[in-house]
Order: C-alpha cells, then structure tokens, then sequence
C-alpha cells in the first residue's frame, strides 16, 4: 500500500536499510530505519572538518 501510495519504493541495493513502522500508544505509525548493519560498513572520515569556532578564530 505505501509503495502504491509513492511513500516508499523498493530498492535491491546492498547498502540500503530496513524500514518498519511501530505503532505508538495513540495509535498513530511511527516509521523506523534501522542503520545498525549500515554504519558497520560506513567508513569513517580519516580527516573530519574541524570545528566551526576553531576555523572563525584561525580566519582572524
């Protein structure tokens, strides 16, 4: 129903992650993806940017 509605469409790539929806207490859906297998194959940024308030004080 929610791939016919365009809410989802299906993929078969090997780094996408599951989607579930949980109901919550009132009822409504809460929609949920789990990228725990995803971040295991994530690689990392060897050099992350530095933090913005330490480049403004190197700019000055």
């Amino acid at each position: 129903e929610l791939v016919e509605k365009g809410f989802i469409r299906l993929s078969f790539s090997l780094w996408g992650a599951p989607v579930l929806f949980v109901k919550k207490k009132d009822g409504t859906m809460r929609l949920c993806i789990d990228y725990r297998k995803l971040n295991k194959v994530t690689v990392r940024n060897r050099y992350p940017l530095p933090c913005i308030d330490d480049l403004f004080d190197w700019l000055k």
